[in-house]
């Protein structure tokens, strides 16, 4: 897990360049999407929290985590209500919410209106744009 970055919006493109990788910077930085089924996360059952791979910054937990068949980390809601913040996107010819980290900006996903209770969410994430930082088997 990378440490998390006090002042993220300090960095440049160059800095967001050497500390993620390609594509991690094609996600967080550019908007872009990993192919489904391909990811770290959209089958993992671990516990833990779900933090940005850029920032470090605290955003899903496990405990919210479902499996929604679309081969992507599926959450029902962030870990706190001010980790993720929305914008609608317009891009490919339609219109969705996209999800991003509230502290550094960078494109996680887009949340959608068809999740399970108890908020009917579903934050779909890109595994690429996020580091579990794991529980211990003792806890």
């Amino acid at each position: 897990m990378k440490k998390r970055i006090e002042a993220p919006h300090q960095l440049t493109d160059a800095d967001w360049k050497a500390r993620l990788t390609p594509e991690q910077y094609a996600v967080c930085r550019e908007h872009g999407t990993e192919r489904a089924f391909t990811g770290a996360y959209w089958a993992s059952k671990d516990k833990g929290e779900y933090a940005c791979v850029a920032c470090g910054a605290p955003l899903f937990a496990s405990e919210t985590k479902f499996d929604s068949g679309t081969g992507w980390p599926s959450f029902y809601a962030p870990i706190e209500d001010n980790a993720v913040g929305v914008t609608v996107d317009k891009s490919y010819g339609m219109v969705r919410i996209e999800v991003h980290c509230a502290a550094c900006k960078s494109h996680l996903g887009h949340v959608f209106d068809d999740g399970p209770q108890p908020t009917r969410q579903r934050y779909c994430i890109n595994s690429v744009a996020l580091s579990l930082n794991k529980e211990d088997a003792g806890e």
